[in-house]
Order: C-alpha cells, then sequence, then structure tokens
C-alpha cells in the first residue's frame, strides 16, 4: 500500500479553498454523509444545489442549514426521485433551465439491503433502479451542462461492491432467480464505480480532458441509509455496530466526496475512501480496487445496456 499522499492524517476539508462562484450539485443531502458534505461546501462559500425526495425534509434542511450558517448561504433544492425515471428527467431539466453551471455534480444518494425485491415503475430492481440507472440518467443529462462547466462528476459507491459477485448478471439484471438484499446492493454498487472508469474511458477516447470523473466511498460512516432501506435484522446489526470503533462519523464519511470534488489534480484513476481497518475508517485517500471493477469489456457492455434500459443516450 502507497503512503496516503496526503500524509499521516490523509485528506481533510482544510484543503478546500474559496468556493465563491462554484456550483455544486448533490444528491440526497437531508442526513449522513450528503447534509455533511452539503454543510462544508456551504461553509467554504460554495454554491449548494441539493436534489432530495423529500420536499419537506429538504425545505426543513435549508432552514437548519441557515440557522448554523446564516441566512446568506447560496442554498436551494429540486425534488427529485432516482427510483422513477421520469422524476430524474423533470429534475434535470429543472436544473439545465435554472442552474448556469455546474462545477461538480455528487452522485451521493443510495438506498441500501432492500429485504424483498421491489421493482419500480420502470421495471428495474429497485437498488439497481435507484443506485445505478437512476443515477446513469442523472448524469447523462446534466453531462453537456457539466462539460461546459469544466466540471466534475463525483460517483458514492461502497465497498460493499467487493461483497458479491465479481461481474454483472447481464442475463437476470433484476435478479429474479437469486434476489438477495446484500447481493443486489453489492451489484448495484459494481454498477456505478464502473460506469465511472468507463466514462473515463469515454472522455479520453473523445479527448475531453476538461472533465473529470471520480469514484469514492464513505466507509462505515453513521448514516441513516440502513435505517431507512434495510430489513429488521439488519437494522439491528448495523445499529450494534454505529457504537464500536468500526464505524466513523458521517462527517468523516463525507470527506472522500468532498477531496473528489474539490482538490485539484487528483488521480482520477484512483479509488479514493478511508483506508484503515479494511477501508472502513481512517484516513483518507487512495486505496486498492479490485481489478474486476475496473473490466473494461464487461463496463463496455453494461454501458451500452444502461443507455438502452434508461432509453437515453450520452452526448460525450
Amino acid at each position: 500500500m502507497n503512503t496516503n499522499q496526503f500524509g499521516k492524517k490523509g485528506w481533510t476539508p482544510d484543503r478546500i479553498g474559496n468556493l465563491n462562484g462554484k456550483t455544486f450539485i448533490i444528491t440526497g443531502t437531508t442526513s449522513g454523509t450528503g447534509f455533511e458534505a452539503a454543510k462544508i461546501l456551504l461553509t467554504k462559500g460554495g454554491k449548494v444545489v441539493m436534489l432530495n425526495r423529500n420536499s419537506k425534509k429538504s425545505e426543513d434542511t435549508i432552514a437548519l442549514l441557515k440557522q448554523e450558517l446564516g441566512s446568506n448561504i447560496d442554498v436551494s433544492f429540486i425534488q427529485m426521485d432516482l427510483a422513477e425515471q421520469a422524476s430524474v428527467k423533470i429534475a434535470a431539466e429543472e436544473v439545465i433551465k435554472t442552474v448556469s453551471q455546474i462545477d461538480v455534480l455528487i452522485c451521493n444518494a443510495a438506498i441500501a439491503q432492500v429485504p424483498k425485491q421491489i421493482i419500480t415503475e420502470d421495471g428495474f430492481e429497485s437498488q439497481l433502479g435507484v443506485n445505478h440507472y437512476g443515477n446513469f440518467l442523472l448524469q447523462g443529462m446534466l453531462y453537456p451542462r457539466i462539460e461546459a462547466s469544466k466540471g466534475r462528476i463525483v460517483t458514492v459507491g461502497s465497498m460493499g461492491y467487493n461483497l458479491g459477485i465479481k461481474t454483472i448478471q447481464f442475463d437476470d439484471m433484476n435478479w429474479d432467480k437469486n434476489y438477495s438484499p446484500n447481493g443486489v446492493y453489492s451489484q448495484s454498487k459494481l454498477a456505478q464505480i464502473m460506469c465511472v472508469y468507463e466514462l473515463q474511458n469515454k472522455l479520453i477516447e473523445a479527448n475531453k480532458k476538461e472533465v473529470k470523473a471520480y469514484a469514492c466511498h464513505p466507509g462505515a460512516s453513521k448514516t441513516s441509509l440502513i435505517k431507512t432501506s434495510g430489513g429488521l435484522m439488519t437494522r439491528f446489526i448495523w445499529q450494534l455496530m454505529k457504537l464500536s470503533p468500526l464505524v466513523q462519523s458521517a462527517e468523516k464519511g463525507a470527506y472522500p466526496q468532498l477531496m473528489c470534488a474539490t482538490e485539484p489534480d487528483l488521480d482520477q484513476t484512483e479509488f479514493y475512501g478511508p483506508t484503515k481497518r479494511m477501508n472502513t475508517v481512517g484516513a483518507v485517500g487512495a486505496h486498492t480496487l479490485a481489478p474486476h471493477a475496473k473490466d473494461k469489456l464487461v463496463a463496455k457492455k453494461l454501458w451500452q445496456i444502461s443507455e438502452k434500459a434508461t432509453g437515453f443516450k450520452w452526448n460525450i
């Protein structure tokens, strides 16, 4: 393992300079790492547009942020449900209409360990539908504005990508035959991460060096992810784990996405997150990504299938 390029303590938000004039779009900011990331970006003078499913929670979040940081912060929200492709389209169109530049899109929102197979109205298994297809469409629709802004796309993955099968189950994308809450969560995160590196390949081919794409993960952080979508036993085990030293704060869990969003000259080919205790906690930096997550043939096929499934062709 290489020494952390940011020193023993790893990357911290102290490295973020003044963000005046920079616009950040973040999904899933009403709690957890998304909330902490939004808060830190706002304290540095950035403009934040939040994309959240729940309007009431979004309004409460904005009120809380203004209470903590002052009423002159530039924060707003657009309602979007990643589980519905139609909702993603409407939200993306609203972003394009109202946000003149996108310096960074942070895809932070996710669902996890859904106990029983649920099929979305678009016909996707729910974890794949939200974590992969929803983000794939959102990134694709916002890409032209990001490119015009010479911006970045930051995808928040999970170490869970490595806990299931080591490829994409193309013959049964909805896992009708072998549904398992953890197996499909792992698959959805693997799909997300693979598409980051496939996007990098496409940007290189098109000679679009000004756009950057990054993959990171929060490690084991105190967030509501399991609480909102996991089964009873999973939630119980997670509540116990949250009391242990194996789990860090949601604020620390936000560091990897903040680093990928703001750090200049960061190597895109790396995978970023906590580097201690099997990448669950500790100093944030680059660490090993299992080779199957960068399988170019599988990633290329996944990209094609995703364009077909979403009915959206990226314009790179």
